[in-house]
Formats: structure tokens, C-alpha cells, sequence
């Protein structure tokens, strides 16, 4: 059954990025054995893509000319007046996270919902009753701060492990369903 999935890389002590989002951390482990295979699997799934306005600003500064979600409808969120790149199927919007699941869910036409980030709107969609699934590559490396996996307004109920395996590099994919996600 389609739902909302976060499908998200963190450090070992659970940040996605740096406090002044820096990814290099992260970058510095492209190409690690199972890694392609783990993404093009979990976007063949995937009918839409939602994400925050900062994870959209930091897409097109540092892949400027390149949208890399051609042909798949996106989502933004945000409370800033932006562009979308010429040829893109973006949707700008605002309010709560729940008035526009319904329309998201459509938009996927019987995939998944990637919810990309940041941290911040995957946890709208968890304290939502949303989000069906986490699916988090733990990177081997400790950041000592920054932007949390997923800030949450209270703790969850424990949640399912459906699966983990261990790829390339000491990278660890763990995959849960949360409780009462849809």
C-alpha cells in the first residue's frame, strides 16, 4: 500500500547534515558498493517527491542547471516566494503537512511519497500520523552535531524493523515502519 516514506542518510549519532548544512561529510562516501542499487530500488517505487524549501535551496545551489527528479512530480514546502527550473513539475505550497496529503498521495498515482527532508518536515509528517517508513543509511562517522534525524515533539512508539543490511564502506541500511503511519 502506497504511504510516505524518509529515505535519508545520518551520521552514526543522528544528524543529516551540519549545522550550517555542509554535506561534505556525507559526499566524501559516493559510490559505496550497494548504494546505487539500494536508491534506483527505492525510487522505482517512488511517484512523488516532497521536500522543505532549505533541501530545495541547497539542491539548486549546488546543482545548479541539473533537477535531479526529472519526470517525477515534487512538492515544496516552504514560506518563501521561489522558482521552479524550467521543465520541472514543481508544486510550491504551505500550511500543515496533512492538508496537503491527500493531494500527495494522488500526485504518486499508486507509488510512494518520498518525504526527502530535511529533518524538520519528516517530522510534520511522523507527528502527522504520516509517515509510513524510515528508511536510514547510517553513515560510519560521528558529526558531533548539526541537524537532527528527525526532531520529533515526543518520543515515538517503538518501531518495526523490516529490514537491515550492512553495504559498502560500513554503511548500514535500517528500514522501520513506524507506528500508525499511513
Amino acid at each position: 500500500m502506497p504511504g510516505f516514506q524518509y529515505f535519508v542518510a545520518a551520521s552514526l549519532d543522528g544528524f543529516i547534515a551540519t549545522a550550517d548544512d555542509d554535506l561534505d561529510w556525507l559526499l566524501q562516501f559516493d559510490g559505496f558498493a550497494g548504494g546505487k542499487e539500494s536508491y534506483e530500488a527505492f525510487m522505482a517505487d517512488v511517484g512523488c517527491i516532497v521536500m522543505g524549501g532549505e533541501t530545495y535551496a541547497w539542491l539548486t545551489e549546488h546543482e545548479p542547471g541539473n533537477w535531479p527528479y526529472p519526470g517525477t512530480p515534487c512538492w515544496i514546502f516552504t514560506h518563501h516566494e521561489l522558482a521552479a527550473p524550467k521543465g520541472t513539475d514543481i508544486t510550491f505550497v504551505r500550511g500543515p503537512v496533512a492538508e496537503f496529503a491527500e493531494d500527495l498521495l494522488d500526485a504518486a498515482a499508486g507509488k510512494n511519497v518520498w518525504v526527502v527532508g530535511g529533518g524538520i518536515l519528516a517530522a510534520q509528517f511522523a507527528d502527522a500520523g504520516l509517515l509510513a517508513e524510515l528508511i536510514v543509511s547510517i553513515i560510519p562517522l560521528v558529526l558531533g552535531g548539526g541537524k537532527p534525524l528527525l526532531p520529533l515533539a515526543r518520543p515515538t512508539a517503538p518501531l518495526e524493523l523490516l529490514s537491515s543490511r550492512t553495504m559498502g564502506r560500513g554503511i548500514v541500511e535500517l528500514r522501520y515502519r513506524l507506528p500508525g503511519g499511513s
